[in-house]
């Protein structure tokens, strides 16, 4: 069946976005579509039908393909645990942690996996629209390549480049990528379309007819800046939600230096009646802050280290003794533990690290992950919550005996003798309307009776509108093979 691939000019410059877009249009018309990305690197996964993980943005994709994401969609997901090395997952699962030096002699041996998952999607759907990963231009990294022209090349898939022209330089990135491809490489591009456009799109007739000219590739459209993108769950901590609102309850969010699965707080941000403040490197938790989140982390100990750099752990002291609340997700509810033991040195070099002591569990690490989609039944209201576990480590100790939840009749996460510091390791929990909406009442914030789905569906359908309404859909669509 056809599949068409969107490349981009540079990392971050939409593709995921676009893809989403396509794929949502392209059902529109009746097609079976299914979205693909060979390489994807990102702590933002998203746990599978087929009990696997695969990247966040690649779970939407198949969200706007109305379909129920499997590991096929992303076959290899690097996901980094520190500043040279990564955790490699295949098809799912974990097989290594390696240097980034020594990823380059393993890619040539992830390919067949690659075209193998590839080949199933391709049978089994109308079309596939596939993600690229950075940019084909980075091409000190083409040898054994997997993500880009690679994978094009081996699967005989054409190619669109997208370019950004919001960060600047967009001719020079696009003339500049086919300047140094390799001419085979550079033969299967296809086309070009300009993506994040600000203003009025005809102040850029000119470049558009340049690059055309320059590159002799069809162009496909100036698609202007989509506002709403914020709606959608971002994968990259560069999309990190940067806070906002003008609500009456105060969240701060800690914005750790192995982040993971930072989407928990997207229905948070949403709430009108929520404040949501991002706390970076360098800044103190605002003393006004009613709640404060520790989101998931990919290096529970590293960022207890990270945390208290920041001094972070002073201000939640002080937050904890005016009465605020605190909320532990995954990594964050193993750091407000007594104690993270690592004896395999899984994480990072063995030992153990001194939790922040706000709930009496002790978490030590083991080899084997934990990947599930989760029903639970929220302790103190019975409303049923769903969500996700993606993590290594079991906790336990005497704060488990006052449960988050129930999973199957078994306790699930801590909470404080007071109630005011919760742990959990479900994921998503706060997509459940009205989970959030009971959860928020109870620390005294007012919930607006969002609905966190019916917002992500049709922010989807307006990206397709937007798509529609300012590129060559129908042309992009015929372009596959």
């Amino acid at each position: 069946m056809p599949a068409l691939m969107i490349q981009g000019a540079g990392s971050n410059v939409g593709k995921s976005l676009l893809v989403a877009g396509l794929c949502r249009a392209a059902r529109r018309r009746g097609l079976t579509v299914a979205p693909f990305k060979p390489q994807n690197m990102s702590n933002n996964a998203a746990v599978t039908a087929d009990g696997g993980e695969i990247g966040r943005a690649q779970a939407l994709q198949a969200l706007a393909s109305g379909l129920d994401p499997i590991t096929d969609m992303n076959p290899v997901l690097l996901k980094p645990e520190s500043e040279v090395g990564a955790q490699v997952v295949v098809q799912g699962r974990r097989i290594a942690t390696v240097k980034a030096r020594d990823y380059a002699a393993l890619k040539p041996q992830l390919m067949g996996a690659v075209l193998e998952s590839f080949a199933r999607l391709r049978a089994a759907h109308d079309l596939v629209i596939v993600e690229g990963a950075g940019s084909p231009a980075e091409v000190n990294l083409r040898a054994g390549d997997i993500a880009n022209m690679g994978f094009a090349r081996a699967a005989d898939v054409p190619v669109v480049l997208a370019g950004d022209i919001d960060r600047g330089g967009v001719i020079a990135q696009m003339i500049g990528t086919q300047a140094v491809l390799d001419p085979d490489d550079a033969a299967m591009i296809s086309g070009f379309l300009i993506n994040k456009f600000r203003g009025d799109v005809r102040l850029f007739d000119d470049g558009y007819r340049l690059i055309a000219e320059r590159t002799v590739w069809r162009g496909f459209g100036v698609l202007p800046f989509f506002a709403d993108a914020a709606k959608l769950p971002a994968e990259d901590a560069l999309d990190l939600p940067r806070g906002g609102g003008s609500g009456a309850f105060k969240v701060a969010a800690l914005v750790l230096s192995r982040i993971a699965n930072f989407d928990d707080l997207d229905p948070l941000a949403q709430e009108p009646g929520v404040a949501l403040t991002m706390v970076a490197a360098g800044q103190a938790i605002p003393g006004d802050t009613d709640l404060v989140v520790i989101p998931g982390s990919k290096s529970t100990r590293g960022d207890l280290a990270y945390l208290r750099a920041q001094g972070w752990d002073i201000d939640l002291a002080a937050h904890v003794r005016r009465g605020g609340h605190v909320l532990g997700i995954c990594g964050g509810y193993q750091m407000l533990g007594r104690v993270v033991r690592d004896p395999e040195g899984i994480e990072g070099p063995a030992g153990e690290t001194a939790g922040l002591g706000l709930l009496e569990i002790d978490t030590t690490m083991t080899p084997d992950k934990r990947l599930t989609r989760t029903r639970a039944v929220h302790a103190a209201s019975g409303l049923p919550v769903e969500g996700y576990e993606i993590h290594i480590g079991r906790s336990d100790g005497p704060g488990r005996a006052r449960p988050f939840a129930f999973v199957d009749g078994a306790p699930e996460g801590a909470v404080s003798g007071d109630g005011r510091i919760t742990g959990s390791y479900l994921h998503g929990l706060f997509r459940a309307d009205d989970f959030r909406a009971a959860f928020l009442r109870g620390l005294g914030a007012v919930s607006s009776g969002l609905s966190h789905s019916a917002t992500v569906e049709a922010t989807l359908d307006a990206l397709a509108d937007h798509m529609e309404a300012h590129l060559d859909v129908p042309g992009l669509l015929a372009l596959a093979r």
